[in-house]
């Protein structure tokens, strides 16, 4: 069975979950349409630097039938 030589001290402890923090996510903002969006993602609109990659679909409304 394991048993550890000698306590860890509180500032071994502290050097060691240094880098355990949670950082915050890239975000980008759109030239073209100014959406604020994750890194090398495609906005909500659609827009990929600055040219629009996807296309929204159109609404087709059913109520005049």
């Amino acid at each position: 069975m394991a048993v550890q030589k000698s306590r860890r001290t509180p500032s071994t402890r502290g050097m060691r979950r240094g880098h355990d923090k949670v950082k915050k996510p890239a975000l980008s903002v759109d030239p073209t349409s100014g959406e604020t969006h994750l890194r090398h993602r495609v906005s909500p609109d659609g827009f990929y630097r600055g040219e629009q990659v996807v296309t929204q679909p159109e609404i087709i409304d059913d109520e005049d039938e």
